[in-house]
C-alpha cells in the first residue's frame, strides 16, 4: 500500500516521505496538521473518518465553495476511508489497514484509542516496527488525563490566554497555536522515530500532549513565573520584556508596528529614525530594563514621530535606520500581499467542489517536488482501499449492510 490509488505521476524528484504508510484517526486540528504536514513531505496519508460524521471540521462552515475553510486547510494529499471503528465488522479492516502502516496517528476521545486498540503502545507491541502516535490533550497520568480538549481550552488551562491581550483582558491567539504546536511536535518526533527505525528496525509509541506543548510554548514567561513568581502582564501587541517596540499610528490613518530589540537598536532608533538625541543620551534608558519601566514615554515619543509621516515613508526611514517595521495587516489584507502573490505563494488543489485555493507549505527546496492534491470528499477512497486491502466486492457488500462502511 505504497501508491496512492489514481496519484499523478509526479515530473521531479520525490519527496523524502514517499513511500511511506501513514494511517490517522484524526479529528478537529492537531492530528490533521501532523498528517497534512507529512502528506506534504510525500507520505500517503489514509484518513479514517466515520461514515455518517466524518471529521467535524468538515461542517465548521461552508466558505470555499461549500467546502469547510477548516476542513480545505488540513486536509489535502489525503484519502478518506469511511469507517466506523466501533462496529466488529470494521475489525478485519483495521487489522489490514495497521499491518500495511509505517505510522499511525491518533487523536480519539481520552480513553477511546485504549478500548478500539489503536493507541500507541498497544499497537507498537504488536506491531514492533510501527511508529504510533497519541496526541491527547493532557497526557497520561495527572489529574486532567481523562479531559476533552480543545484549542481555547488548553490555551486557558496552561496559561496562554492570561500571557495574551492586556491586563485584566486576556485573549486567546487568533492562530490555534496549541493545536498547531503540538502538531508540529508529533509530526517531529514521527520524522525522528522513521530515522530511528531506518537504523534499528525498530519503531517507537510517541504521546504528545497539547498542554505539554502549549506550556513549553509558554517558555520564557513560564520561567520568568517559576523564578521570581510573578508574572509580566500582556500588553497587547508590544512585547513585556523590550521596549519601545509596538503599534503606532501614522498620517494616513494605518497602523505601523516598530520597535527595539537591543541597546543598538535603542540607539539608532532614538537618533537616526524619530531625531531624539535626548533620549539617546539619557541615562535612564540606557538598558532595556530602563526602557520597560519608561514604557509610556518612549510610546508617545514614537508615535509622535510616526503620526506625522504616511505609513509607506515610516517603513522605508525605518529600514535605512536598520529598525526592524511592518505593516498592520487585517487578514483580508494578506490574501492578496505581495510578500505571498510575487513569490507564487497561492496554488490550487482538487476538492469536490472543484479547485481550490491552498497555499504552498512554508518548506521550500529545489530537492523533491511538493504533492498538490485533492481534499477528499467524505469516503471517497473507500473503495478503492479497500479493494487494495483484498476485499472482494461482495465483502465490501457485507460491510456496507452491516454498517461499517
Amino acid at each position: 500500500m505504497h501508491d496512492r490509488p489514481g496519484q499523478d505521476t509526479a515530473t521531479g524528484p520525490e519527496p523524502p516521505l514517499s513511500g511511506t504508510v501513514v494511517l490517522s484517526f484524526e479529528q478537529a486540528v492537531s492530528a490533521p496538521y501532523c498528517t497534512r504536514m507529512l502528506a506534504d513531505l510525500g507520505a500517503r496519508v489514509i484518513k479514517v473518518e466515520h461514515p455518517r460524521s466524518g471529521d467535524l471540521t468538515r461542517w465548521f462552515d461552508d466558505a470555499a465553495e461549500g467546502l469547510a475553510t477548516y476542513f480545505v486547510w488540513l486536509n489535502r494529499n489525503k484519502e478518506s476511508l469511511a469507517l466506523d471503528c466501533k462496529r466488529p465488522e470494521a475489525r478485519p479492516v483495521l487489522d489490514r489497514l495497521i499491518e500495511s502502516a509505517d505510522v499511525v496517528v491518533q487523536n480519539l476521545a481520552p480513553g477511546s484509542a485504549r478500548r478500539l486498540g489503536l493507541d500507541a503502545a498497544t499497537l507498537v507491541e504488536r506491531h514492533p516496527s510501527l511508529v504510533a502516535v497519541d496526541i491527547s490533550g493532557y497526557g497520561t497520568g495527572g489529574p486532567l488525563d481523562h479531559r476533552r480538549a480543545y484549542d481555547l481550552l488548553v490555551q486557558a488551562e496552561s496559561g496562554s490566554c492570561a500571557a495574551t491581550g492586556r491586563a485584566g483582558a486576556p485573549a486567546k491567539p487568533g492562530i490555534p497555536i496549541a493545536d498547531i504546536g503540538t502538531a508540529m511536535q508529533a509530526a517531529s518526533g514521527i520524522m525522528a522515530a522513521l530515522l530511528g527505525r531506518a537504523r534499528t528496525g525498530t519503531g517507537a509509541a510517541l504521546q504528545v500532549s497539547m498542554f505539554d506543548t502549549a506550556a513549553d510554548l509558554l517558555g520564557f514567561a513560564l520561567l520568568y513565573a517559576r523564578y521570581t513568581g510573578q508574572e509580566r502582564a500582556p500588553i497587547g501587541m508590544s512585547s513585556p520584556i523590550v521596549a519601545p517596540y509596538g503599534a503606532y499610528p501614522t498620517r494616513d490613518g494605518r497602523t505601523v508596528v516598530l520597535g527595539t530589540t537591543n541597546d543598538a537598536e535603542w540607539q539608532r532608533l532614538s537618533r537616526d529614525l524619530i531625531g531624539r538625541p535626548d533620549l539617546a543620551d539619557d541615562e535612564t534608558l540606557a538598558t532595556t530594563p530602563q526602557r520597560c519601566e519608561q514604557r509610556d514615554r518612549l510610546d508617545e515619543a514614537v508615535a509622535a514621530w510616526t503620526s506625522t509621516l504616511d505609513l509607506a515613508e515610516v517603513c522605508a526611514r525605518a529600514d535605512a535606520a536598520g529598525i526592524g517595521n511592518a505593516e498592520f495587516n487585517r487578514v483580508t489584507e494578506v490574501v492578496d500581499h505581495p510578500q505571498l502573490t510575487a513569490r507564487d505563494r497561492w496554488q490550487e488543489v482538487g476538492s469536490p467542489a472543484g479547485p481550490l485555493a491552498s497555499l504552498l507549505p512554508p518548506v521550500i527546496t529545489p530537492a523533491w517536488d511538493t504533492p498538490l492534491q485533492d481534499v477528499p470528499g467524505l469516503g471517497e477512497h473507500t473503495a478503492a482501499i479497500l479493494a487494495e486491502l483484498g476485499f472482494a466486492p461482495d465483502a465490501q457488500d457485507g460491510l456496507r449492510q452491516a454498517g461499517a462502511v
